[in-house]
């Protein structure tokens, strides 16, 4: 199963199929006992409550939290720390205090690990040598959010600044990201590659506003 929402799916179509049955030698199916049983039920409470599971684990040195088998990412800002995580069925939310600084899909496999290449950005820039073989990239190339605009433009930033540095610059541009809206970000990576292709890309400090020219 691919995911929570393709499981959903097919539980829904599961509990459509159901409803048709009969149990044993009952005159009624399941659909037409439900409907009987419905206006017995219990309201649902007026004030909401929170239904996920609370844990507070320690970030590792890895920028990253367990839940039983499998692992997430946080921001790196976050190594040592304890932070308070809301585990639901199809999702999971990490707060530093009372703030939002994480939320993945959760993970189905045993073991698995689920990165955002956003949340490893500050150290990249300094390491730029372990970007191409990040875990976090090639998830992030998988999830699209590594687009085909950013590896179109990462060779032309290694051609004008060589292997280091052209990196680097792309890691920088991918930390403006934050303040960028995404297609607004994409657009000015495309627009940064020139017509046909042709490199025009200038290494700018990572500060709100800058862009590449």
């Amino acid at each position: 199963m691919s995911s929570f929402a393709k499981l959903n799916e097919f539980v829904e179509q599961w509990d459509r199929q159901d409803d048709a049955r009969r149990i044993g030698s009952r005159s009624r199916t399941i659909a037409e006992d439900f409907a009987l049983e419905r206006p017995l039920l219990m309201p649902l409470p007026v004030e909401p409550f929170e239904t996920g599971r609370l844990f507070t684990p320690q970030v590792d040195r890895y920028g990253q939290i367990p839940d039983r088998t499998n692992r997430y990412s946080v921001p790196i800002r976050l190594i040592g720390k304890r932070v308070r995580v809301i585990l639901h069925a199809s999702h999971l939310a990490v707060y530093d205090q009372n703030v939002e600084v994480a939320r993945h899909e959760r993970l189905i496999a045993k073991g698995a690990v689920r990165l955002e290449l956003d949340h490893y950005l500050e150290v990249l820039v300094r390491k730029p040598g372990a970007f191409p073989s990040s875990t976090a990239l090639e998830q992030a190339r998988s999830a699209d959010e590594f687009t085909p605009v950013h590896d179109a433009s990462w060779p032309q930033a290694m051609k004008i600044h060589g292997e280091r540095d052209g990196t680097r610059a792309l890691v920088e541009v991918l930390l403006l990201g934050r303040h960028t809206p995404h297609e607004q970000a994409t657009f000015h990576f495309a627009v940064a590659l020139g017509e046909q292709g042709r490199p025009r890309l200038t290494r700018v400090t990572p500060t709100a506003g800058s862009s590449w020219t």
